[in-house]
């Protein structure tokens, strides 16, 4: 079994991709509630999808290891299906259709991605955007790849252990840089990494390990969320 990765080099900031939204669920004109978020990432290897939510092509031509949105929702109800690449439906999906209820105000990223025996299958998370104290952040860890359990290394230390697929973890931590790897948990080899990843004051980073270590697709996505602003009595510029 290969243990060689695509990505083992640096964590990338995948750029955001905008598209169209689909007939809205709630179907409010009003402007006095906020809106759901959604995210949508592609992490099964090597399968160029189109993209459906409730039966309208939401995202053309998706491919593997990118990051689209956030689109702005009304809270309700959204079947989210994934077809080949230029199906003319969303009657024949390769995954779903799942259904996903939103709810206002709220961050969500949907994922496209394997499971851990290496069948294709989606999941939705709900992101954190809770405070974090004056001059921390978050880091979220979310295991979505076609392979066993990991540990998560932080300068060679397991900061997270036993993380099965599509579990996630999220950490709060003092701004600023941690050199994080992957490794089968129990162990201390990366399968990714080590990188650089940020923790930034006020945000939460998210990160996505994904693809299949038996094929050697193994791979990461980055995605950055705003959180709650700190009020705790001081000021949070330094």
């Amino acid at each position: 079994m290969r243990k060689t990765v695509a990505a083992a080099g640096a964590l990338t900031l995948l750029a955001a991709l905008a598209f169209a939204a689909p007939a809205q669920a709630g179907g409010r004109d009003d402007d006095d509630h906020d809106d759901a978020l959604l995210s949508v990432l592609h992490g099964v290897p090597g399968l160029t999808v189109d993209v459906w939510v409730n039966g309208k092509l939401t995202l053309d031509d998706f491919k593997p290891g990118t990051l689209a949105g956030p689109l702005k929702l009304d809270d309700g109800s959204y079947r989210i299906a994934v077809t080949a690449a230029d199906a003319t439906s969303a009657d024949n999906p390769v995954i779903g259709p799942v259904k996903v209820n939103l709810k206002e105000g709220r961050n969500y990223t949907a994922v496209a991605h394997l499971d851990a025996s290496g069948a294709p299958t989606a999941t939705l998370f709900k992101n954190n955007t809770a405070a974090s104290p004056r001059g921390q952040g978050k880091l979220t860890v979310r295991h979505v790849a076609a392979a066993p359990a990991v540990d998560i290394l932080a300068g060679g230390t397991a900061v997270i252990k036993g993380l099965e697929n599509p579990g996630q973890k999220v950490l709060t931590l003092k701004a600023g840089t941690v050199s994080a790897s992957v490794a089968a948990a129990g162990t201390t080899a990366p399968l990714i990494g080590p990188a650089d990843v940020p923790v930034t004051r006020g945000k939460n980073t998210i990160v996505y390990a994904w693809g299949s270590l038996a094929d050697g697709t193994l791979g990461v996505a980055v995605q950055v969320v705003d959180s709650a602003k700190w009020r705790g009595g001081d000021r949070d510029d330094e």
